[in-house]
């Protein structure tokens, strides 16, 4: 389910910008991060096309067909090779970013997040106005490529965990693992981890004409294989080298590794990358066992699928057997109205961002003797009164002397009704802030439930007035 946090969203503080080469086009590419509003997300625009067309990071447009990396493409419009930018402003907790770019890839810098971490750092965040969301896993969700035998799944837990477990099959490399436990470990433990290859794989690769941005600075090259003089010599002139050679511990020299298992770790850093295309915080842990790109984008799309469909059985859930927070005499403390008008029975929670509440719907009612007798349903104005009552008992809570004001319509919008309620139901109703409450006006999207299912929904909008001036 979707839930609201008590975070706020964040951006940058102000722009600036980084060059580079695409490690696989091998092209000069400037890039340039600017501030971005409320729940925009992370979006990329090509400043050196025609109308600056924008790509928004979001998993609905990832291109399979290069599973070296994680590339988006929108209209024929591609941003490639987005993963480790994506990793390092979720890293650091940044919600929202516009990334200006005069080239198709993403620069590769080191092979990992660092530099982007670093410059954004000291670029510096800052707090918006809207609550941050996060999608809260309530079952195992799991995505399993029978090919490459990849597999990732996401268990309910407290926070945003990630571990990560590979095993290739060689004996360079032998099985890793690597964990986060929490975001801002990110820094420390994960952003510096740089992308990894086999020596078969690059040769391939330089074969097919790709990484032409690569050299040993960028990436971890495991031999995994007999390192002939016609090999070496090809990979000489393909990293612009004079000389290679293979360290005791398997990987080509000119580095040192960070970490004995920073192959792990940059398939952690990749992980947060891919699922950051969701476009959601995770309020769950992630597992993946062998992850790649391809396994880790097509599990972000299931899980892109899971959210939509909790959108719409997001009702809130209810335990009828605990003593609500406030009853029907403490809810008449507060509130003004009375019977025939008095509309919700009891409140269940209230936060400083949202309040449920809830209403039996009888055919004793007093409206069912007029409207539709002869087959009752409640009228759908009462249902939208019902809900700003449950609205004023919140906005009344935060007052000091609620019994001097009363809640008073400013404005309705946006109102559906998608089912008929009956005598029998049960509504659940939740209504959630969609702005800050100032002076004393309150702006809520409100929803009413039957049995998890929407059935009417609206943006109510009310202000205090005082008693007195009625």
């Amino acid at each position: 389910m979707i839930q609201t946090t008590n975070e706020n969203q964040t951006t940058i503080e102000k722009e600036f910008s980084l060059e580079g080469v695409g490690l696989h086009t091998g092209k000069k590419v400037k890039v340039t991060f600017k501030p971005a509003p409320e729940n925009s997300g992370y979006v990329f625009k090509r400043v050196d096309l025609e109308n600056q067309p924008i790509v928004e990071a979001t998993a609905l447009y990832v291109d399979n067909k290069m599973q070296r990396s994680t590339n988006l493409n929108k209209n024929g419009v591609e941003i490639k090779t987005t993963e480790h930018l994506l990793a390092a402003l979720v890293g650091l907790e940044i919600d929202n970013c516009l990334i200006e770019l005069d080239a198709a890839e993403m620069p590769i810098m080191d092979g990992s997040s660092k530099n982007f971490v670093e410059a954004l750092n000291k670029c510096g965040i800052k707090e918006l106005n809207e609550k941050r969301k996060e999608f809260v896993v309530t079952e195992v969700i799991s995505y399993k490529d029978e090919n490459s035998k990849s597999e990732i799944l996401v268990l309910p837990n407290d926070s945003y965990q990630v571990l990560t477990v590979i095993d290739f099959g060689t004996k360079v490399l032998g099985t890793q693992n690597a964990s986060l436990e929490k975001l801002s470990d990110f820094k420390k433990e994960i952003a510096q981890a740089r992308t990894f290859s086999f020596l078969h794989e690059i040769e391939t690769l330089l074969e097919n004409g790709l990484i032409k941005g690569g050299d040993l600075n960028n990436a971890i090259v495991y031999v995994d294989k007999p390192l002939e003089d016609k090999n070496m010599n090809y990979l000489k002139k393909a990293f612009r080298k004079e000389n290679i050679s293979v360290k005791p511990n398997g990987i080509l020299d000119n580095l040192t590794l960070h970490y004995p298992n920073e192959a792990a770790r940059h398939k952690l850093l990749d992980v947060i990358g891919d699922l950051s295309l969701i476009g959601m915080r995770i309020k769950g842990k992630v597992i993946a066992s062998k992850p790649g790109h391809y396994c880790n984008t097509m599990f972000a799309k299931k899980m892109m699928s899971e959210i939509k469909k909790s959108e719409k059985e997001i009702a809130p859930r209810i335990d009828v057997t605990k003593k609500p927070l406030m009853n029907i005499n403490q809810i008449k403390d507060i509130l003004p109205h009375r019977y025939p008008f008095l509309l919700i029975d009891n409140i269940y929670e209230i936060t400083e961002d949202y309040v449920i509440g809830s209403k039996c719907v009888t055919v004793n009612e007093n409206f069912f003797v007029g409207h539709f007798p002869g087959k009752p349903v409640m009228p759908g104005v009462l249902q939208i009164e019902a809900m700003a009552q449950t609205g004023g008992i919140f906005i009344l809570t935060k007052m000091e002397n609620p019994q001097d004001y009363i809640p008073m319509f400013i404005k309705i919008e946006k109102t559906r009704f998608k089912k008929p309620v009956i005598p029998g139901d049960v509504l659940i109703f939740k209504l959630e802030l969609l702005s800050p409450i100032r002076r004393g006006i309150c702006h809520m999207k409100a929803v009413a439930f039957v049995n998890n299912e929407i059935v009417t929904e609206a943006e109510l909008m009310a202000q205090l007035v005082k008693k007195e001036v009625l």
